[in-house]
Formats: structure tokens, C-alpha cells, sequence
């Protein structure tokens, strides 16, 4: 099940990360390696998380590699070590879509966003470059806790993409 888009106002918010350069055939590598670490380090230093896991995508050139963050939102920052670092998720207007799937079905789903988006002339805050497209804030929120919905037909996914 897929909703209709919208847009919808987000506020400036702190969150943890780490960040992984992979191709589209990696992209388990920051959910396998990424998350635990993230994890354990939140809760090794009493950070308490206030949102769902996701992905942040920061650079795709879909030809070649992707610059992705595992994150989540948190209540306040903390040291950075182990390869987790801090920063805040920026404040504006997004569109959003909210996917009731299996995420192998994500890229599908990113696809209709985008063409809606291209449909209404509704423009990413997203700058082209050589190397690929760098956006200024494009979230996959993973609302499902697979511990608690180990069926992942039934996970939800919030695409959140930045508009300019």
C-alpha cells in the first residue's frame, strides 16, 4: 500500500549517523554494520534515540556509488567515535510518501515519487554534480522495528526528500 504525497513543514532536528560509500548492490552493508554500531554507541553513552532508523542519502550516482548515512534521531549529541558521528537534520519543507511493503520494493517506489515530483514541477533541493546528484536531505525512515515485525511485507517506510 502507497499513500498519496505530501508536504508537509519538518523542524531542524539532532541525530547520530554513520556514513558508508557503497553501490546499490551494498546497500545491506550500512543496515548490517551501520545500525549496530550506532546502536551500541547510544546506548554505551546513555543517548536515547527519538525516532525511527534511516537512511540518509546524500550523494547518488546510481551508475556508480551512493554516500548514505545509517542514522537516527536523538534527544541531545554526544562524542564521536567508532565512526558515529552527530549532526542535525535541516529544517524545511519535504514531500513525503509512506510505502506498507517489503523495502525491495523502495526503488519503485522512489520512482513514482519522483515522476509526481517532476508531474507537479516540484523541485528537490538537490544540487547535479560530476560525481552524481548531492542532496540536501533525502530520507528512507524505517517505522517498522524488525524485532517487532519480522515479516518484512509488512515493514512501513516514510520517504522524506527536502524540497528547495
Amino acid at each position: 500500500m502507497l499513500t498519496l504525497p505530501e508536504i508537509v513543514e519538518r523542524s531542524a532536528q539532532a541525530y547520530a549517523y554513520v556514513t558508508f560509500t557503497v553501490r546499490m548492490d551494498q546497500m545491506q552493508k550500512p543496515a548490517n554494520e551501520g545500525f549496530p554500531l550506532l546502536f551500541a554507541h547510544l546506548a554505551r553513552h546513555g543517548i536515547r534515540p527519538i525516532g525511527p532508523a534511516f537512511y540518509n542519502y546524500r550523494r547518488i550516482d546510481m551508475a556508480d556509488t551512493l554516500d548514505v548515512e545509517a542514522g537516527i534521531a536523538v534527544a541531545a549529541v554526544g562524542p564521536e567515535e567508532d565512526g558515529v558521528r552527530f549532526g542535525t537534520l535541516p529544517a524545511g519543507r519535504f514531500v513525503t510518501l509512506t510505502w506498507h511493503g517489503h523495502p525491495d520494493r523502495l526503488m519503485m517506489v522512489t520512482g513514482m515519487l519522483i515522476g509526481w515530483l517532476k508531474e507537479t514541477d516540484t523541485a528537490l533541493d538537490v544540487e547535479e554534480r560530476p560525481d552524481g546528484d548531492h542532496f540536501a536531505c533525502r530520507l528512507e525512515l524505517y517505522e517498522s522495528d524488525p524485532a517487532e515485525v519480522p515479516d518484512m511485507n509488512d515493514w512501513v517506510t516514510v520517504l522524506a526528500f527536502k524540497l528547495r
